[in-house]
């Protein structure tokens, strides 16, 4: 999987064309880690993906392509793969189905345990997150929330922000974010 992500990564900053000094200064990322992710030699946190999408102007479910059924607007259970790889520490499902240029994008988070890696980040847009089971650690500016089953936050993505699972078991929540693409065009 991180093999497709680095494959993806690269065809994409070429095709903008960007070089990877560009695409580390818009993403405060290293040019020796963006190398590495893009050659399959180091694997990317969720984090340091939303950060590399935000920079290219897709999605982060741009680097998990699925198979979908033509013009499928209806994403049934059991449908479409829940996306990740041996190296990373989360695992993600794209809920968006075929609708053309959505204005939302609902992504299914899973966390494993022991996850507390990364320091808060900001881009641009809002997120709204709902926790289905387990307990997600919510970092909010200098804030720490912990939010249970049924809890949810609706947040502006500009406040530095994280998320963890400091516990034993994994934690899935229900991430519903505003695509780069329309950030870009409504000029937020």
């Amino acid at each position: 999987m991180e093999q497709n992500i680095g494959k993806r990564m690269k065809a994409r900053r070429l095709e903008r064309k960007l070089t990877l000094k560009q695409v580390a200064e818009k993403t405060e990322l290293s040019i020796s880690f963006l190398s590495q992710v893009e050659r399959s030699k180091s694997s990317v946190t969720l984090e340091s993906l939303t950060k590399i999408s935000e920079a290219l102007d897709v999605s982060p479910s741009y680097f998990f392509p699925q198979e979908k059924s033509p013009k499928s607007y209806i994403l049934r259970k059991g449908s479409g793969d829940e996306l990740h790889s041996e190296q990373s520490r989360f695992m993600y499902k794209d809920l968006s189905a075929d609708l053309p240029a959505p204005l939302f994008e609902p992504i299914l988070v899973t966390l494993l345990p022991d996850d507390e890696k990364g320091a808060p980040f900001a881009h641009k847009g809002q997120e709204f997150l709902y926790v289905l089971e387990g307990i997600l650690t919510l970092l909010m500016g200098s804030e720490e929330h912990d939010l249970y089953p049924g809890d949810s936050v609706h947040m502006e993505s500009s406040t530095p922000h994280n998320w963890y699972n400091r516990t034993d078991k994994p934690v899935r929540f229900l991430m519903v974010s505003s695509p780069a693409r329309f950030l870009k065009n409504s000029g937020k």
